[in-house]
């Protein structure tokens, strides 16, 4: 009877551990959850990022191998339409990605499938070439085991030719639970440790043993997907560039800034100068380096002449900026997050309209200029501006 009246009284006792969760969401004017989602999402990111220490050096020229497995393991379907398939999207997106965030970092591409390992595209920073050559490989059938040694070695003859004071890292997608290996690992992990190579991977099926250790020993991060949403996010977080280590040497870097012309002789770039034999970069118009006067149709690049970094001067501010992108641009202070229960009747500054009519919404606030953001600008603003609108729109000498 006392069971009976305890249930009545406060439900199931099973059921009060339980937090109500379901109770908080509520559908906005359109009827969609999809606002709460967006939130909650962008509030865990947020958590994540703020997590950082701003005293920090960052490693800010990257040359980051990504090892793609594409053994019979990757044909699995838990992510749809396949594993493969899916990687393959995700990181056509990570690549563009990482070019927006590293504009002067490199990026090259390795496949490892039949107990074998083989490099699709060398260490530069064309994001149309990895693609392209991305979807060529997957075009493939999966077949065989994977081999993380070979992979590794392949790597390491590449980015141990790379200047010390730039980040050297391989990622790998790791689908398979076994790994068909010609030698010990561990000499491997050795030479990956003395070159200062840092490896991360990101499993797709369970943990695996020496993954773990590979990771730990060279100060890389490892996870196992969830489901897709997860395995975008652990993908993405290797897009912000690493802590750099502590022997890691500073130096001075030559680069060139060249102007575009549109108009001059028919000349030949040096991109695509291997390319059909160089007949798709002949043309009037293009980047030309102010030091060895190569011509070449994007940047950033590494010339193949001089050798020196050509980027454009508007690429350089969000990489080069001294703390995280959570943090006000002119004072370096934190964004203040300000709750709806107390701005009623708060404007977004960004798009001059109402933000606040829920109570589960909030306000981001710059320190500064004390300009009030929401949810929707100040993603755009920490992901594509990485400056505060409000400080930059203020006139020299105020806030």
């Amino acid at each position: 009877m006392a069971t009976d009246q305890n249930e009545d009284e406060g439900g199931y006792r099973w059921l009060n551990q339980y937090e109500r969760t379901w109770e908080v969401i509520q559908e906005d004017a359109e009827g969609s959850l999809q606002t709460v989602v967006d939130e909650i999402s962008h509030r865990t990111k947020r958590r994540r990022l703020m997590g950082r220490s701003s005293n920090i050096q960052l490693g800010m020229m990257r040359h980051l191998f990504v090892v793609v497995d594409m053994s019979r393991a990757m044909e699995e379907a838990d992510l749809k339409p396949s594993r493969l398939a899916s990687s393959v999207k995700l990181l056509e997106d990570f690549i563009t990605e990482y070019f927006d965030q590293n504009p002067i970092s490199q990026i090259g591409l390795i496949v490892t499938r039949n107990k074998r390992a083989e490099k699709i595209t060398e260490l530069s920073g064309n994001p149309q070439l990895h693609t392209s050559s991305l979807r060529k490989a997957a075009s493939k059938a999966c077949t065989g085991e994977p081999s993380l040694q070979n992979a590794m070695e392949v790597a390491i003859q590449s980015l141990r030719h790379m200047p010390s004071h730039a980040s050297r890292e391989i990622l790998v997608l790791f689908g398979s639970l076994t790994s068909c290996d010609p030698g010990d690992i561990h000499e491997t992990l050795q030479t990956l440790q003395q070159q200062n190579i840092r490896c991360s991977v990101i499993g797709l099926a369970a943990e695996v043993r020496v993954c773990r250790t590979l990771c730990s020993e060279t100060q890389g991060s490892y996870g196992v997907i969830l489901d897709e949403r997860h395995y975008k996010e652990l993908l993405m977080q290797h897009v912000i560039p690493p802590v750099a280590k502590v022997d890691t040497e500073a130096a001075l870097i030559r680069m060139g800034f060249p102007q575009h012309l549109s108009s001059g002789p028919p000349s030949l770039c040096m991109c695509h100068l291997d390319v059909n034999g160089g007949v798709k970069g002949f043309s009037t118009s293009g980047y030309f380096c102010p030091q060895c006067k190569s011509k070449y149709c994007d940047l950033p690049v590494e010339c193949k002449v001089c050798g020196n970094s050509k980027a454009m001067v508007r690429d350089l501010p969000p990489t080069f900026k001294p703390v995280n992108n959570l943090i006000c641009c002119k004072t370096g202070l934190m964004w203040v997050v300000k709750r709806a229960t107390s701005l009623f009747n708060s404007f977004c500054s960004n798009v001059s309209r109402q933000v606040m009519r829920q109570r589960s919404r909030a306000v981001y606030c710059c320190p500064q200029c004390e300009h009030l953001f929401c949810t929707d600008c100040d993603i755009f603003i920490h992901d594509s501006l990485h400056s505060c609108p409000g400080c930059t729109a203020a006139p020299q000498g105020e806030g």
